[in-house]
């Protein structure tokens, strides 16, 4: 593998981060800065999307014909490392990073023309409806029941832990059409309209007063056959072909060497005495940060040949997302007793409150206590690791 850049490598570069450092208004820089979470608020992130949709560079791992860049891999590691280096506001994953991928995959030529340029214009903003009370990890086990009824499917049932549900016009979620020995068998991978009657949606409150992720009833809401991806009772192999996209289909090392910066600013301002222990903890996760990136290169090497990340998804989910928590608790013993006060109106945007200590380590504890899900949502690492034994060492 290549490590060094070449002449039109650095010219590219540098045409990202100026398109960066201009791009970005105020307002979007201060929404990247104080967010909590792995996502944006709904306005904030259709807000950069266009930007990036005018510019062409939205969504470069998709093929040209449907607004991808045609970038190399160079190219589009570059691209994640600037992006990083700018931190912008996050965009919504569930459309453009998920069901995109999916559809282009697996969904009729009907389906692409429809949804995909709604996918890129936001005209369609899109929630994942897969879990449910009984049916997390054990997606399998999913119980959300839909009956054929003519043209359509009569759908009735629960979703949990369903983020940005309530701020969605579009879910596309798993649901129950058959029941055979294998409950994989049953599931179909179903496109839902939010706002028709019948669904639906009640936020939930996190301990760190985030509200990003809901509970969706759905009571008797009518779904047209069109609106199905892949066969009915086959959505298993959708929803694993779209999982591989949202497990590790990108690149995660480039955004946890950022925080690894910003954590060492925090500690640049400890006592010198109290400096020596979470440096060097710092530096064993660099380390171990640098080879995930060059595991993720390899990984979209093999997307770009395949055009899927395949069972090294599971591995990148694991590693990208227990260093993601491994920095974040170091970034919170840093700013130490600051980290104890409740003070969401410091990092709402707009505000002028200024933060109880230091600025940069305001939004430290809300985003530890939101990263907690890291590990589970996507499929928990344990299943991760479930996966990997199978597919990889064929355990």
């Amino acid at each position: 593998m290549k490590l060094a850049f070449n002449h039109e490598d650095e010219a590219f570069r540098d045409e990202v981060r100026s398109f960066f450092d201009t791009a970005l208004t105020p307002e979007l820089r201060e929404a990247g800065r104080k967010m909590t979470s792995v996502y944006s608020d709904r306005e904030v992130a259709l807000a950069w999307q266009k930007i990036l949709l005018d510019k062409g560079w939205l969504v470069p791992s998709w093929p040209r014909e449907y607004g991808g860049t045609d970038w190399s891999l160079t190219q589009r590691y570059i691209f994640a490392c600037e992006r990083a280096r700018a931190r912008p506001p996050a965009l919504s994953p569930m459309g453009l990073s998920m069901l995109g991928p999916a559809l282009l995959g697996r969904g009729t030529q009907t389906q692409k023309d429809y949804y995909l340029p709604r996918i890129l214009s936001g005209e369609d903003f899109w929630c994942q409806g897969y879990s449910e009370p009984q049916a997390g990890s054990d997606l399998a086990a999913l119980q959300c029941q839909a009956i054929r009824d003519g043209d359509h499917y009569v759908l009735n049932g629960t979703k949990i832990w369903t983020t940005h549900a309530h701020v969605a016009n579009r879910m596309f979620c798993l649901v129950r059409t058959g029941r055979f020995e294998r409950p994989q068998q049953g599931v179909s991978f179903l496109l839902v309209d939010m706002e028709d009657p019948g669904v639906r949606c009640e936020p939930i409150r996190f301990v760190s007063g985030c509200a990003t992720q809901c509970t969706v009833y759905f009571d008797n809401v009518r779904v047209p056959v069109t609106d199905i991806v892949g066969k009915e009772n086959e959505g298993w192999s959708v929803t694993k072909y779209l999982l591989e996209f949202e497990r590790g289909g990108g690149a995660a090392a480039p955004g946890l060497l950022e925080a690894i910066g910003h954590a060492r600013n925090l500690l640049a301002a400890l006592p010198e005495a109290e400096r020596r222990d979470p440096s060097r903890r710092l530096d064993d996760l660099e380390v171990r940060v640098h080879s995930l990136e060059l595991t993720e290169l390899r990984t979209l090497a093999e997307t770009e040949r395949t055009g899927s990340p395949g069972p090294a998804s599971s591995l990148l989910k694991i590693q990208g997302t227990e260093l993601s928590q491994a920095i974040s608790e170091v970034a919170v013993e840093l700013i130490g007793l600051y980290g104890m006060p409740h003070q969401p109106e410091a990092y709402e945007l707009g505000s002028n409150v200024p933060p109880i200590g230091p600025a940069d380590g305001v939004t430290a504890v809300p985003f530890y206590l939101n990263n907690r899900a890291a590990t589970i949502y996507a499929g928990s690492n344990e299943i991760q690791r479930n996966i990997i034994s199978k597919a990889v060492l064929g355990l």
